[in-house]
């Protein structure tokens, strides 16, 4: 009871800042001097009609870097703590009974899967043209590995494939980087490339080289992420 009362409290008490925030909240009237350069610079600097795109993947690149790398290390850990307390070993595939796809669930996976796979790469691959991104793009790929999982609990995936993914994009997306601090301005510097004419598709520099890397880390890191996470359902 004592517990229920304190976490009630805890609720009223969030409530009532967050209130207090809402009330005395105050919208700026003009940009502040931040915001206002990469509304004025971006497309001029860096040749992208997408200012969240240029903001994520080049003025604040490192900052992209180090969540691509939390994401890595959370699918490793994953990987380690299911080897240590379920003993799956790396080239072992678990025994699966579980029962056939029905006809109807199989055909409509087929049929939506290289949709959905298509979707989450025109994401990553216009992300400095339109909103999406990287991340999103990687997500929806991810989201086409869960809908096989769903469907076909018995589908099989060549986890060395989606190691192999998320390796040479997160080396390729260091290496864009790096070769941004010689031939640019800086780290992640897009300007390695011609920056192109501002809204084609072959435009922004180096940024749909790396968003496009980025889509394929993150769709292979959660693809790993669940089929692992269905493997030691499966197994316990």
């Amino acid at each position: 009871m004592t517990k229920r009362i304190f976490v009630f409290g805890m609720l009223i008490g969030l409530g009532a800042i967050f209130i207090d925030l809402l009330l005395s909240y105050t919208p700026d009237s003009a940009l502040n001097q931040t915001a206002r350069y990469y509304a004025e610079r971006t497309a001029t600097d860096l040749g992208a009609a997408n200012i969240v795109a240029a903001v994520i993947v080049t003025y604040r690149g490192l900052d992209t870097l180090g969540e691509v790398t939390v994401l890595f290390l959370t699918a490793a850990i994953l990987v380690m703590v299911l080897y240590r307390d379920h003993g799956i070993g790396i080239n072992k595939i678990p025994n699966r009974f579980l029962p056939p796809t029905g006809e109807m669930l199989g055909t409509g996976s087929r049929l939506l899967v290289p949709l959905i796979l298509l979707m989450g790469v025109y994401l990553f691959a216009n992300g400095h043209l339109t909103p999406g991104g990287g991340f999103q793009g990687g997500a929806i790929i991810a989201s086409a590995v869960l809908l096989l999982l769903l469907t076909n609990p018995n589908q099989t995936f060549n986890l060395q494939l989606f190691s192999l993914t998320e390796s040479i994009s997160g080396i390729g997306f260091v290496v864009i980087g790096v070769l941004g601090m010689f031939f640019a301005g800086g780290f992640l510097d897009n300007r390695i490339f011609p920056i192109g004419q501002l809204g084609e598709l072959f435009s922004a520099g180096a940024i749909p080289v790396i968003y496009t890397l980025i889509g394929l880390k993150v769709g292979a890191e959660f693809s790993s992420i669940l089929v692992h996470l269905s493997e030691e359902k499966e197994e316990s």
